[in-house]
């Protein structure tokens, strides 16, 4: 098997190569809105790094509670910036969307991701009230499957979590260490398992695994190894992609927010 393939999504998607320059302009355009209404909080820290930093984009009024989206692209690239736009349906549903960074392999490790992760969530957690919802997308669905697992999160922010989405998650990283991506990534069998949450138990939080019908299908199995891992609900969205598949978090009307918010 050539698993570098078996993982590429690029090769697949037509047009792949003009998505992360659409989704920055989108983005930036929707921060501007924002920031404009005097609606946004930039680069709030976290941490240390650069990256250790969030963006809390506010709904008009009092929050209906927070949504954190984590981002993917394999713990190795991309930064908020390219996401804002997908903020755009919680908040016209009333939440406020915090949409943090991380540092990326081969600088850190993915544990070290994990952590970053697991300090972001209670610190924006701490600027607006309410029920907590959780979703990621690729690698940032394998960090908010993560913040499931007992020890990570705070258990007074833990307890306000209503809802996780890891969307096209990778939940099982022992394919990874196949890949030519692990010589960032570094890892072995145990720092593998240590950070697959399809080999954990999860605590007592609602999950909906989410992935496109048109996917590769290893992330359709990833999909299915979690959902099955965790007798979570599983959603396999027809007639999307690896890329697409996070559209629906711009539409308040879409399938995609009314799962989240239940």
């Amino acid at each position: 098997m050539d698993w570098d393939d078996a993982y590429a999504n690029a090769p697949y998607i037509a047009g792949a190569d003009a998505y992360p320059e659409r989704w920055a302009k989108q983005a930036a355009a929707y921060r501007d809105e924002l920031s404009a209404a005097g609606r946004a909080e930039l680069g709030q820290s976290y941490g240390p790094s650069e990256r250790q930093r969030y963006d809390l984009f506010h709904p008009e009024g009092t929050p209906q509670g927070l949504f954190v989206f984590v981002h993917g692209g394999y713990w190795l690239k991309f930064h908020r910036s390219f996401w804002s736009h997908f903020a755009a349906g919680m908040v016209a549903r009333g939440w406020a969307v915090a949409m943090p960074s991380y540092d990326l392999c081969p600088d850190v490790r993915i544990s070290d991701i994990t952590g970053q992760i697991a300090r972001a969530i209670p610190q924006a957690a701490g600027q607006v009230d309410g029920p907590i919802i959780l979703a990621g997308h690729s690698a940032g669905g394998h960090l908010v499957a993560r913040m499931c697992i007992q020890g990570l999160l705070p258990a007074p922010v833990f307890g306000r979590i209503r809802h996780v989405m890891p969307i096209s998650p990778v939940s099982d990283l022992r394919p990874l260490i196949n890949t030519s991506m692990n010589a960032d990534f570094n890892l072995d069998d145990a720092l593998a398992v240590a950070e697959s949450p399809a080999l954990m138990s999860p605590q007592d939080v609602p999950v909906t695994v989410w992935v496109g019908a048109d996917e590769r299908p290893v992330f359709l199995d990833q999909a299915r190894w979690l959902a099955e891992a965790w007798d979570a609900a599983h959603v396999i969205e027809d007639h999307r992609h690896h890329f697409d598949v996070i559209d629906g978090l711009t539409d308040p009307e879409s399938r995609m927010i009314r799962t989240l918010l239940g």
